[in-house]
C-alpha cells in the first residue's frame, strides 16, 4: 500500500481529481490533505471525499517538524503538491527525496519561479505572445520550479486568447494527466508493485 499526502492551498480541484482517480485503486491510499490556509475550499472537498484535512501555518510549516511528524504518523510514502504555494522546507525534502511532485501551469523553465502561480502565469504567457502553454509535472528541490521534469503536455495559445482562456486549457491538461503521471511515479518507487498490478 502506497500512502499519498496531498498539499493544497486553494480550491482543491486538482486534489479532488487525484483522490477520485485513486479511489478504486487498492494499492494506493490518500489518508490526509494538508493546507496552509484554514479557509481554503480544499477542506470542504476533503470532507466530501471522506479524507482528513489539516491546516498548518506558514511558520509551523517552515520552522518546525510538525508537518514532517504528521506525515510520519500517517506513514506517508509520497507527497503531491496540487496548487500548494509555500516552498517545501529542507526537512521534508530530506525525508522524501524524489518522492515529492508538483504541477506547474506552464512549460518550465518558462514562466516559473517565486511568485509565478495561478493566473499570474497565464497572464505572463499571454503578455509574452506565446504560441503554446501547458503543464509541467516535476519533482521538487530546494528551488522553485527547478526540480527534474517528469512530464510535459502542451496546448495551443491563440492570439485572441485571454489569460482565462489559457487557464481553462491548462486546467484540462492538469485533470487529464496529473493523476496518471503520479501513478507512474509511485509505481517506479523502489519496492513498489508494478504499474500493471496497480492498474488491475
Amino acid at each position: 500500500m502506497i500512502k499519498i499526502a496531498i498539499f493544497a492551498s486553494g480550491s482543491g480541484s486538482n486534489a479532488e481529481n487525484i483522490a477520485q482517480y485513486f479511489s478504486d485503486k487498492q494499492e494506493v491510499e490518500i489518508p490526509v490533505i494538508i493546507s496552509n490556509k484554514a479557509e481554503a475550499f480544499v477542506h470542504q472537498r476533503a470532507k466530501q471525499l471522506g479524507i482528513e484535512s489539516v491546516t498548518f501555518s506558514k511558520k509551523q510549516f517552515e520552522e518546525t517538524d510538525e508537518v514532517a511528524n504528521l506525515l510520519t504518523e500517517r506513514k506517508i510514502d509520497f507527497v503531491v503538491l496540487a496548487g500548494f504555494l509555500l516552498k517545501v522546507p529542507a526537512n521534508l525534502l530530506n525525508n522524501y527525496p524524489n518522492r515529492i511532485v508538483n504541477i506547474h501551469p506552464a512549460l518550465l523553465p518558462k514562466f516559473g519561479g517565486k511568485g509565478m502561480y495561478g493566473d499570474r502565469v497565464h497572464e505572463a504567457v499571454v503578455a509574452a505572445g506565446e504560441k503554446e502553454s501547458g503543464i509541467t509535472i516535476h519533482y521538487i528541490n530546494e528551488n522553485y520550479d527547478e526540480g527534474d521534469v517528469i512530464f510535459q503536455a502542451t496546448c495551443n495559445v491563440a492570439t485572441s486568447d485571454t489569460a482565462h482562456d489559457v487557464a481553462e486549457k491548462v486546467h484540462a491538461l492538469e485533470y487529464k494527466y496529473f493523476p496518471a503521471i503520479i501513478e507512474k511515479a509511485i509505481a517506479a518507487l523502489p519496492g513498489t508493485v508494478s504499474l500493471d498490478k496497480i492498474n488491475d
